[in-house]
């Protein structure tokens, strides 16, 4: 690794042998070194978990100058926190999950390994975005998304972001043309619903499996993730990890007489 050229961390929740990943590796490498610790397999879903009861471990996969790729054993959230002390050796410039196979707008953001990389990062005090791409498939299209993913970090590198605030970056599924542009929105209001499938095992027993459709809440409002997404533009909201009502902090304060 350069000391004189920005460090990156770059992990994800869909596995070290992602296609999401790779791309990522490719678009910015060009524009700093890349610490890349991700998980040995799939942890979608896995939001900000740590893993507590059982030791973790990692392996280096590839070293090429500029890049180190390592997998670890634990969730994205282990993996920025093991990179940070065991392989980074001093404090990256940016934290960085994704390419995330799938978007992570509206309420996905609370169940997302990538935004759980992300918060993990601003928590520590870097800046951090997580970038997602509405295609669930293993070799979906990230070419479009080339040019607004180098823009982000350079802005990002220029202009950093304030304490505590992070940024979840949405791109529509490419369907053969460039983006409609870039929308500065906030998350939309909604819920999933129909969750789960009900299956018989040959014994007898119910079992599960995880499904789920996602319900926008406000459809009509031209201001959400949602509305972006849904018109081919990119989606960017800040985050911030400080999840304080504070308009409510002030009402309830006359409990304190209590």
């Amino acid at each position: 690794m350069n000391d004189m050229r920005p460090l990156f961390l770059l992990s994800n929740d869909d596995g070290v042998q992602a296609k999401g990943l790779k791309e990522l590796i490719d678009m910015l490498s060009p524009l700093g070194d890349l610490l890349v610790m991700a998980p040995d397999g799939p942890r979608s879903g896995s939001a900000c978990a740590i893993t507590s009861h059982d030791p973790l471990h990692y392996r280096v996969v590839e070293v090429r100058p500029g890049v180190k790729v390592c997998a670890c054993s634990g969730t994205p959230v282990d993996c920025v926190k093991l990179a940070l002390e065991q392989e980074a050796g001093r404090k990256p410039d940016l934290v960085i999950g994704g390419i995330n196979h799938g978007d992570n707008s509206s309420v996905s953001v609370h169940y997302s390994g990538t935004m759980g990389i992300v918060l993990e990062g601003c928590m520590k005090g870097i800046p951090s975005v997580g970038f997602s791409l509405r295609d669930f498939g293993a070799d979906a299209d990230f070419s479009f998304a080339v040019p607004f993913v180098r823009d982000i970090v350079k802005r990002m590198l220029g202009e950093g972001l304030p304490q505590g605030t992070c940024l979840n970056v949405n791109f529509p599924k490419a369907e053969g043309k460039a983006y409609a542009g870039l929308k500065v929105c906030r998350m939309a209001r909604g819920t999933w619903t129909s969750e789960w499938v009900e299956a018989r095992h040959p014994r007898g027993m119910k079992y599960f499996w995880l499904t789920g459709r996602f319900v926008n809440l406000e459809p009509e409002s031209t201001d959400t993730d949602e509305w972006a997404l849904a018109h081919g533009f990119v989606s960017v909201v800040p985050v911030k990890i400080d999840l304080t009502d504070c308009a409510l902090l002030d009402k309830l304060k006359g409990w304190e007489a209590l």
